[in-house]
């Protein structure tokens, strides 16, 4: 403690809640880890940065198969042979959906109530 010339005692202890006078040792080290942290993060984009699109066939088109990518890709290993019954499962779903919206809206035209589930509808 210090009492100065006004005769207030004034704290110095590293706990007073205006803090210590110096930096700890801890912000020092995080400061240090930060930069050092950034340093490596440079190094790391400059090549990502360094990229001139020397392979690219015209702009914007820079995609390359792997070595061993087929030309075309049906037939070969890489093919995914979707299931046609698989891939009709969507437009089935919406076909139906579409004419279960269709009942609804024709039975609020007819009674002016929205009824959402198709099964309370009176069948026509």
């Amino acid at each position: 403690m210090d009492a100065g010339r006004t005769g207030r005692r004034t704290m110095t202890h590293p706990q007073h809640p205006r803090g210590p006078k110096m930096k700890s040792k801890t912000a020092l080290t995080r400061t240090t880890l930060s930069l050092l942290a950034i340093g490596i993060a440079g190094l790391f984009a400059g090549n990502a940065l360094a990229y001139d699109g020397t392979q690219c066939k015209e702009a914007g088109n820079c995609w390359e198969p792997k070595p061993g990518y087929p030309e075309k890709v049906a037939g070969s290993k890489y093919d995914p042979k979707h299931n046609p019954a698989e891939l009709n499962k969507q437009s089935a779903s919406i076909t139906a959906m579409e004419q279960r919206n269709a009942q609804r809206v024709a039975h609020f035209k007819k009674t002016g109530k929205f009824e959402y589930d198709v099964a309370k509808l009176p069948k026509p």
